[in-house]
């Protein structure tokens, strides 16, 4: 079982935890996509994950490429995340 999952944090998470819930949805939708997509330890890349007022910033360990960076627009612009394209990165 892998147990060093990224911190999860946003801002005003607590007059609003549905933030968090929000994150941890767009969490699970983005390790299904590596998982899909044959991405052994993209997960271990990944630091946190910050909603800063409806902006995801996804802070890395180590430099992502291009379609690991896509798998969190597709899950922030879905359903279960924030319905935009707001996301930033930081290594």
């Amino acid at each position: 079982m892998f147990l060093d999952h990224p911190t999860i944090t946003a801002t005003n998470s607590f007059t609003e935890p549905d933030r968090i819930e929000r994150l941890n949805r767009v969490y699970g939708y983005v390790a299904a996509l590596a998982d899909l997509a044959g991405k052994n330890y993209f997960i271990e890349k990944v630091s946190q994950l910050h909603d800063h007022k409806g902006t995801l910033i996804v802070f890395w360990h180590d430099a992502p490429n291009e379609e690991e960076k896509a798998f969190f627009t597709q899950a922030w612009a879905s359903k279960v995340g924030d319905g935009s394209s707001n996301v930033e990165h930081e290594v």
